[in-house]
């Protein structure tokens, strides 16, 4: 059980996208979403933020049905789920989305030491394949240099 820590991240959106900005947002959610999340059971692979009636909302992440509350309706798995933040902030994004062209993704969503639940999101631009492997072949040069550098210093 997960009081407070990480409990999904979106590992390829750092890939498919460069991330400018990073924001925390809190979420809206159902009690058993909540459970469910305790439990570390959440997916953000497919998830996206984007506007709807001047809100915005997380799309597409999947939390599983909490199997305790299935019996009472439970919720369903990937539904909008409201994001909080602040007004100047929410017209900051918009802006950003409509104007520049740009795709908010979530990053991680987590409890923070409070114990509420909290998503991080990035503000990015999508990454061409060139850039995917010139950020590829930058990682693994980094990886090689690091492994000389200490092989050179065990002689």
């Amino acid at each position: 059980m997960i009081s407070h820590g990480t409990v999904a991240q979106n590992r390829k959106a750092r890939h498919d996208y460069s991330i400018g900005e990073t924001l925390e947002a809190g979420l809206v959610l159902t009690g058993s979403e909540v459970k469910s999340l305790r439990l570390g059971r959440a997916t953000l692979n497919e998830a996206w933020a984007g506007e709807r009636d001047g809100e915005l909302y997380l799309f597409e992440a999947h939390i599983p049905e909490y199997a305790q509350a299935a019996k009472l309706g439970g919720h369903v798995a990937k539904r909008p789920r409201k994001l909080l933040l602040h007004r100047k902030e929410i017209n900051r994004l918009v802006a950003a989305i409509r104007r520049e062209g740009r795709t908010i993704v979530p990053l991680s969503i987590f409890f923070n030491a409070r114990g509420k639940a909290k998503v991080q999101l990035g503000v990015a631009e999508g990454r061409k394949k060139a850039d995917k492997r010139a950020a590829i072949k930058e990682r693994d040069w980094k990886r090689e240099k690091s492994r000389l550098m200490r092989a050179r210093q065990r002689e």
